[in-house]
């Protein structure tokens, strides 16, 4: 005979079901929260409480939201609400960033597709286009964020794109024209050869690609360090289109540098080229001095100098293309951004190419040339390479640096 204890225990008792059954219940939560305006409730309730203001950075409207849209707007409401249960006016205002090249993108392949030239649609047209498509994507996922459970003033949200917004902008511009602080300058920015715009960091992806690597000569000029007389500096870089804009090579002030001179002529086959004289000496770093042989093919060398590369100031020396349009002067400077992980610790400096490389021109005075056009295309002004597409020059360029006799080596590299 079995006995049951059940009658016997004392159990708590609940209405709620054993099973939350989540897909067909919060549809009808959400419901009952929009009926009763629970977002409008909550507002009412605690308008004399304190405030807290978390400041939305809005996602961006060009497509459905993804685990990050979600786990960031998540967080969001977990921290709004519990400020709101712990008696302060928490309210929260979504907004959207819907200026940016994604959706330009978008609206550029609709029109391909459409048999349609990218060039000859009105400017206005497309910025009608891009806010229809923005107005899309921001009512689709407030639809989408609306579903997560999260609570705001949905119906009230700021737009980057609304007129108004805008106008502000433009007030403030002007704000800093008036004060004296807004002036026409050049920088080095990421810049879209297909799109022909500016890009943000965060837009950028970095994968493994394969580069031209080379050592090449810079031919000492002038120097206050007799032993410097007749040698030429060695720079290392993956980006040989970058040349026509060098106008300085920088060095590590505490930096060990040998003076080296080569004992044995290298000559590079056709798959590899550059070369070596005997006799010529090369100002190197130290610590590279083995990495350097090994890349350039020397068997042996000579050292004729230990030095520190602060002794390197003053030291000029002539463009790798000197006598084919580039009679600037390549001064030699010192840059705390020179290391001697890789490289010869001489660093090839072109002010138009690389933030790095722009504030040492600042710092120096030196030209900032504008070598490239908003197509990728050198421009006419350009000794040797005008009309030619950067993605397309290195091979160019290295053919001149081994016309020029400045090139060491040449090779290949897979780098991201």
């Amino acid at each position: 005979m079995t006995v049951s204890y059940k009658e016997t225990i004392f159990l708590p008792r609940t209405s709620f079901p054993m099973k939350g059954n989540l897909p067909t219940q919060e549809p009808k939560i959400l419901e009952k929260w929009q009926k009763i305006d629970l977002y409008k409730k909550l507002r009412e309730n605690a308008k004399d409480c304190e405030k807290f203001i978390l400041h939305d950075g809005p996602p961006f409207a060009n497509g459905h939201i993804h685990m990050g849209t979600s786990l960031n707007k998540i967080v969001k409401d977990v921290v709004i609400k519990a400020y709101q249960m712990r008696g302060y006016d928490a309210p929260y205002v979504p907004g959207w960033d819907c200026h940016g090249l994604p959706i330009e993108r978008q609206i550029e392949e609709k029109a391909r597709k459409a048999g349609k030239v990218w060039e000859d649609i009105p400017i206005a047209h497309i910025r009608s286009d891009c806010r229809k498509e923005a107005k899309k994507w921001v009512d689709i996922q407030r639809s989408e964020f609306k579903r997560l459970g999260v609570l705001g003033d949905w119906e009230n949200p700021y737009l980057t794109m609304d007129f108004h917004s805008e106008s502000l902008i433009v007030k403030s511009l002007f704000d800093f024209l008036m004060m004296g602080n807004l002036y026409k300058g050049v920088k080095p920015i990421m810049w879209s050869v297909v799109e022909k715009t500016a890009l943000a960091d965060a837009e950028i992806e970095y994968h493994d690609k394969t580069s031209s690597s080379i050592y090449v000569r810079f031919p000492v000029s002038k120097t206050d360090f007799p032993e410097l007389k007749g040698s030429a500096a060695v720079i290392w870089t993956t980006t040989p289109w970058t040349f026509p804009g060098n106008r300085a090579v920088c060095f590590g002030p505490e930096v060990d540098y040998l003076l080296i001179k080569i004992k044995k002529d290298v000559e590079k086959d056709s798959d590899h080229k550059g070369s070596l004289k005997v006799g010529e000496t090369l100002i190197i770093a130290k610590e590279l001095l083995d990495d350097f042989k090994e890349k350039a093919g020397i068997e042996s060398c000579d050292i004729l100098k230990e030095f520190k590369g602060e002794k390197l100031g003053g030291t000029i020396c002539h463009h790798p293309f000197h006598g084919k349009g580039y009679e600037h002067d390549v001064p030699l400077l010192p840059g705390d951004h020179v290391t001697i992980d890789q490289g010869t610790g001489l660093v090839h400096t072109a002010p138009g190419h690389g933030e790095e490389d722009f504030f040492i021109g600042k710092q120096f005075n030196l030209e900032v040339p504008e070598t490239v056009g908003p197509d990728g295309l050198f421009y006419e002004q350009v000794p040797l390479f005008a009309g030619q597409h950067v993605f397309k020059a290195d091979d160019k360029v290295i053919e001149q640096l081994q016309a020029q006799d400045a090139l060491i080596s040449a090779d290949k590299i897979v780098h991201s």
